[in-house]
């Protein structure tokens, strides 16, 4: 696959409505381990085992997964995509994760554990699963083979 893959716009707001306490951490120089990645991303169901730099680029994501940037590193919703195919497929099987599969995030700032709650497909448009949330999550995001206007989205909840 030769280009440039595009993935959902940030979606910032919360509708501004809820009054609930919205979970953010910025990435900061601090954060970078010595190699230039963010953190390790372990999803043991598919036997995943990646780094994850910032960034979703072309370029980025030929190293590994990328973080969505202007989405929280580690309190809220972290957001996270890679390629299914190629070189690095880091992602190819996230489609047959199920609710219950685990997800471990580790970053200079600790390690946690999240459960998928759902796996879904979506247009390539929908910014949903990129908006700010009061509670711990991660959000996952890769191609859906052969149909370029959709996206895997899988998100899990801190346990």
């Amino acid at each position: 696959q030769t280009g440039s893959v595009n993935y959902p716009v940030i979606d910032t707001g919360n509708g501004g409505s809820s009054g609930q306490d919205v979970g953010y951490t910025a990435v900061t120089s601090d954060l970078y381990y010595s190699g230039g990645h963010l953190g390790t991303l372990k999803i043991p169901a598919i036997g995943l085992s990646t780094k994850v730099y910032e960034g979703t680029d072309s370029s980025t994501l030929a190293k590994g997964a990328g973080h969505f940037p202007g989405t929280s590193i580690w309190d809220g919703n972290c957001c996270i995509a890679g390629h299914n195919r190629g070189v690095r497929d880091d992602f190819g099987d996230l489609h047959t994760l199920e609710p219950g599969d685990t997800i471990t995030w580790t970053t200079k700032l600790g390690t946690r554990t999240y459960q998928v709650v759902s796996v879904e497909k979506v247009l390539e448009t929908d910014t949903s699963g990129t908006a700010t949330t009061s509670d711990n999550r991660i959000t996952l995001f890769t191609c859906v083979r052969d149909q370029r206007a959709y996206r895997w989205c899988v998100q899990a909840v801190e346990c």
